[in-house]
C-alpha cells in the first residue's frame, strides 16, 4: 500500500485572525509532502512512532458523529496491523501543515461517501469538508479551523472570506521583472501549536489585547489579503509593515527570543518584514521582501527557503 501524496501548506495571512473571522489566504507548498504507507520490514523509530500515533488517531475518529463523517474502521485497523505509517517529509511543529496532510490522507483513503472535488467544486462542498476536517484535526491541536487539511486535500490556494465562507482562488502571476518574494526562515525550533493556541486565548481575555486584535490586527490582515490577491504590491507592503509591527509588539511569546532583533531590524530597514507562520513559537517564520537578492544578503546567516516571487 502507498497512498496519494498530500502537500504541506502555508497560511500567508490569517494566523489567529481566522479564529475571529478575519480574512485569510492559504496556499499549497509542494516542497514537502506525505502519504500513507505500509512496510513488510521492521519499522524504524520514526515509523513506529507514526504507527502508534495513527492508532491513537484511529480511536479518536470512532467518536466523531457519524452524521458528520464515517470511516471504514475495519480497513483502518487492518492496515495498521500491516505497519501503516505516515511517510512524510513535512517538518513537524513548523507551522506548514504536517497534521493537515495526514488528516487529508486518512479522509481520502478511509472515509465513506467521500466528497470528491475534481469537478463541481461548490461552496457547499468546501464548507462541508472544512467542518469534517475541523473535527478530525482537533485531535492534534485541541481546536482546528479545518483549513490546513482542506488546503492539502484540494491542493489549491484557498481564500477565507469568513468562518462561513471559503473558496478556491488563484494567485496573481508574478511580473517577469519581479524582484520581491515570500520566503521562510527556519528557526530550527519545534513548536507546540496546541500550547500556542491556548496562550492566544489566554491573551484574548485581556481587554487591551482583544481590542488591538479585533480593531487593528484583523483590519491589517484583511487589507494584506485583498492587496495580495489584487497584485497591488505597493499597498501590500505598506500594510505588511504595520502588521509585522503589530505582531512584534503584541505577540512576543510567539516570537523566539533569538529572532526578535532581526525581526525588528527588518521593520526599521524596510528590507523585509516578518510575520508568524501558523501559530508561531518556533518552526518557520514567514518573510516578505520587495528585493529578494538584498534580503538574502541581509539574512545570509540564516537558513531561508523561497516560497514564491512577487
Amino acid at each position: 500500500m502507498k497512498g496519494p501524496l498530500f502537500y504541506a501548506k502555508i497560511l500567508l495571512f490569517g494566523e489567529y485572525g481566522i479564529i475571529k473571522n478575519s480574512k485569510g489566504l492559504s496556499i499549497p507548498y509542494n516542497s514537502y509532502n506525505g502519504c500513507l504507507n505500509t512496510s513488510n520490514d521492521v519499522l524504524n523509530a520514526y515509523q513506529k512512532k507514526s504507527n502508534r500515533r495513527l492508532r491513537e488517531f484511529a480511536n479518536f475518529l470512532k467518536d466523531i458523529d457519524k452524521r458528520i463523517v464515517e470511516f471504514d474502521h475495519k480497513r483502518i485497523a487492518l492496515d495498521l496491523s500491516k505497519n501503516m505509517y505516515f511517510d512524510s517529509s513535512i517538518p513537524q511543529g513548523y507551522g506548514i501543515g504536517s497534521s493537515g496532510a495526514l488528516v487529508a490522507s486518512i479522509y481520502d483513503c478511509y472515509a465513506f461517501n467521500k466528497i470528491e472535488v475534481l469537478k463541481n467544486l461548490s461552496e457547499k462542498k468546501l464548507q462541508c469538508l472544512k467542518k469534517i476536517f475541523s473535527h478530525m484535526e482537533s485531535f492534534f491541536h485541541g481546536k482546528s479551523s479545518g483549513l490546513d487539511p482542506l488546503n492539502s486535500y484540494l491542493s489549491l490556494p484557498i481564500f477565507i472570506n469568513s468562518n462561513n465562507y471559503v473558496e478556491s482562488t488563484g494567485i496573481p502571476s508574478k511580473n517577469k521583472n519581479a524582484k520581491g518574494a515570500v520566503f521562510l526562515l527556519d528557526t530550527g525550533i519545534m513548536t507546540n501549536t496546541k500550547f500556542m493556541v491556548k496562550l492566544f486565548f489566554e491573551k484574548m481575555k485581556k481587554k487591551s489585547f482583544s481590542q488591538m486584535f479585533e480593531n487593528q490586527f484583523i483590519s491589517k490582515t484583511d487589507s494584506c489579503v485583498e492587496h495580495f490577491l489584487k497584485g497591488n504590491i505597493k499597498a501590500l507592503f505598506i500594510n505588511l509593515k504595520e502588521l509585522s509591527l503589530l505582531v512584534f509588539n503584541n505577540f512576543e511569546p510567539m516570537i523566539p527570543d533569538n529572532y526578535k532583533t532581526i525581526w525588528k531590524h527588518g521593520i526599521h530597514t524596510n528590507i523585509f518584514y516578518f510575520k508568524l507562520c501558523g501559530s508561531g513559537g518556533g518552526g518557520y517564520i514567514l518573510g516578505f521582501t520587495k528585493n529578494w537578492s538584498q534580503a538574502k544578503k541581509e539574512l545570509s546567516d540564516y537558513k531561508l527557503q523561497l516560497v514564491c516571487q512577487l
